[in-house]
C-alpha cells in the first residue's frame, strides 16, 4: 500500500475521462480541457510523484516545480481565453498534505512559486473564469493557499480524510509546544483550531458539502453527483459575480465582517 493519498489523481482521472490532456508538464501536476455538460472546463491536480527531483515534493506536496507550474497551466487559461465569449471554468481538484519543505526550496524561492500560483488562480477568477475548487483529501497549508482557495467556490467532500489547516496535528503541536490530545480539546471549541469539515464550513468559506460512496475511488453515482455540483457552482459564479464576498457571511466571521465594513468607512 502506498504512503501517500490518491484520492487526488483518482478524481481527477474520473472528471477528466475523454478530456484532453495537457502534456509537456511536471509528473506530480496533472492537466486536462474538457467540458462539464456544455461548459469547457480546465481540469488540475497535483498528485503524488515518487520520482519527484524534489525529494519533498514527492507526497503530493506542492513545491517549486508544482507551483510554477500551475501558475503556467492556468495562465494559459487566461491568455487563450482572453477574447472568447465562454470562458473556461477551471476545476482545483485539492489533495495537498502541504507545501514542500526544504532547504532547497527555502533557498530556490518556493515562496515566490506558490505566490505565483495563488496569483495565477486570483487572475483568472477576476478575469472571468469560474475557479471551482473541489477537496477531496487533505488541503493543508501553503498548498492550499497555492492551489484551490483563491477558487470562486470551494466544496468539499465529506469524510474523516477531507482535512483544512494551516499545518499538520502534529506540526501545530510542535510549534504550540501542546500535545496533539491537547489541541484536541482546545479545536472541540475554537472552530479555526479544527481540522474537521464541519468546523472548516462554520467560518463561511464552503460553498457546498458531499456524502459520497467511495471517496479513495468514486462510483459513477458519486462521479454523477459531484459533476452536478461543480455545475452548480459555475452557474452560481456566472449569477452572483467573481468576488469571494460570499465568504464572509458565516456566524464565525461576524468580526471579520465588522472589520471590514469599518474599514471600508474610515477609507
Amino acid at each position: 500500500m502506498s504512503s501517500y493519498s490518491l484520492r487526488g489523481l483518482n478524481w481527477f482521472n474520473a472528471l477528466s475521462a475523454g478530456a484532453k490532456a495537457v502534456d509537456g508538464l511536471t509528473a506530480s501536476l496533472k492537466v486536462a480541457d474538457g467540458f462539464l455538460g456544455e461548459q469547457p472546463v480546465r481540469f488540475i491536480a497535483v498528485v503524488a510523484d515518487p520520482d519527484n527531483r524534489f525529494v519533498r515534493a514527492r507526497n503530493g506536496e506542492v513545491g517549486l516545480l508544482e507551483g510554477w507550474g500551475l501558475a503556467k497551466v492556468v495562465d494559459e487559461v487566461i491568455a487563450a481565453d482572453q477574447d472568447k465569449p465562454q470562458k473556461r471554468a477551471v476545476i482545483a481538484i485539492v489533495d495537498v498534505p502541504s507545501q514542500a519543505y526544504g532547504r532547497r526550496e527555502e533557498a530556490l524561492g518556493i515562496h515566490q512559486a506558490l505566490a505565483g500560483a495563488a496569483d495565477s488562480y486570483a487572475r483568472a477568477r477576476l478575469a472571468g473564469h469560474a475557479v471551482i475548487g473541489l477537496l477531496v483529501g487533505k488541503a493543508m497549508s501553503g498548498a492550499f493557499l497555492a492551489h484551490g482557495y483563491q477558487a470562486n467556490r470551494l466544496i468539499a467532500l465529506r469524510d474523516p480524510g477531507v482535512m483544512v489547516h494551516a499545518m499538520g496535528k502534529a506540526s501545530a503541536a510542535r510549534v504550540t509546544l501542546r500535545s496533539v490530545e491537547e489541541l484536541e480539546t482546545l479545536a472541540a471549541s475554537v472552530p479555526p483550531m479544527a481540522y474537521d469539515i464541519d468546523s472548516y464550513a462554520s467560518l463561511g468559506l464552503l460553498w457546498e458539502t458531499l456524502s459520497v460512496e467511495q471517496i479513495e475511488q468514486p462510483s459513477a453515482s458519486d462521479l454523477a453527483r459531484v459533476t452536478e455540483c461543480l455545475n452548480l457552482a459555475i452557474d452560481d459564479v456566472a449569477a452572483k459575480g467573481h468576488d469571494l464576498s460570499g465568504r464572509l457571511g458565516a456566524a464565525n466571521r461576524a468580526a471579520s465582517s465588522k472589520v471590514r465594513q469599518l474599514l471600508r468607512e474610515q477609507w
